[in-house]
């Protein structure tokens, strides 16, 4: 088949934005961040966006709101049909790189979504409630495996229960049919955590501690930043002087590995739903893998 969209996906650290740079600069294409963290401005060592990475490739869904909105999945998906569409318009190839399980699932399974209006009355029933007991509503109310910050967060919790419900008395729209190939990036287990490992300490060199303390100084709440990720959680308890720095790292660093295997978890949860994933080993040259799999499997003009 001719695929409509490239997605490059893979666990933290694995190498996706560089392969999707290299296959969207080969094939005429514009990359799709699929990353729940890239959307946020000034929030750019923390989450990894490497731009200078993406040289003149086009990118999209990357600095598009403040910290503090709250993008979701639902929002994810409509922009990602917008900018998808724009991409096929202009007669270019799109490819979807990130990281984020539900983002890329929402995409490649079709999940069907529609936009929730707040329930104040549900709001009101819920207030009560312990975070525990929220928690298992929300399980009640959708088998999809939700954000881990949603179920961290009373506010998120809120809201996920508020669609999942609303979800499962006004069914939406199906998703647009598309025909993609999804290239995964996988490491034996010992050289992705010291890729993470040394990856950390590169981010920590270029000022993810200054980072965080110049948003901080712009308004933006501890608070807030505990639920932007791992690398902001752990940042903010060393700047409130919950932890010291080498303490600090040590715990972050084993708090990514145990993220990378969540997010190899979910890809092959993904697979077992029905999403093919074209496995590159990420210790090989992946960009030459993935044009042989696309030579052999696709009616694409290869270089």
């Amino acid at each position: 088949m001719r695929p409509d969209l490239l997605v490059v996906l893979g666990p933290t650290a694995s190498g996706k934005t560089r392969l999707g740079v290299q296959l969207a600069s080969l094939l005429r294409g514009e990359i799709i961040s699929a990353d729940s963290r890239q959307v946020y401005r000034g929030m750019d060592i923390g989450t990894g966006k490497d731009l200078e990475e993406y040289g003149d490739v086009p990118y999209h869904l990357i600095d598009i709101v403040d910290p503090g909105y709250d993008f979701n999945v639902f929002e994810f998906q409509r922009r990602f049909l917008e900018v998808f569409q724009s991409i096929q318009q202009r007669g270019k190839l799109p490819v979807m790189a990130g990281g984020t399980g539900m983002y890329l699932d929402a995409v490649l399974s079709g999940y069907n979504l529609v936009e929730v209006p707040e329930n104040p009355a549900l709001r009101c029933d819920l207030q009560g409630k312990s975070l525990e007991d929220l928690a298992m509503r929300l399980r009640a109310a959708s088998s999809r495996l939700h954000n881990t910050t949603d179920l961290l967060d009373r506010n998120r919790l809120v809201r996920a229960i508020e669609i999942a419900e609303y979800e499962a008395e006004n069914p939406g729209q199906p998703f647009p049919k598309i025909m993609p190939i999804v290239f995964g990036i996988r490491w034996e287990r010992n050289l992705l955590r010291r890729r993470i490992t040394e990856r950390l300490k590169e981010r920590l060199r270029n000022g993810m501690i200054e980072e965080v303390e110049g948003l901080c100084r712009n308004g933006v709440s501890f608070e807030t930043l505990e639920f932007y990720g791992l690398e902001y959680r752990f940042v903010v308890r060393f700047l409130k002087g919950e932890l010291n720095r080498n303490d600090m790292f040590q715990k972050l660093d084993s708090a990514i590995h145990d993220y990378a295997k969540r997010q190899e978890t979910w890809f092959r949860r993904m697979e077992r739903n029905g999403v093919r994933i074209v496995w590159l080993e990420g210790a090989g040259e992946t960009l030459a893998q993935a044009l042989d799999v696309l030579r052999c499997g696709s009616h694409m003009e290869l270089p």
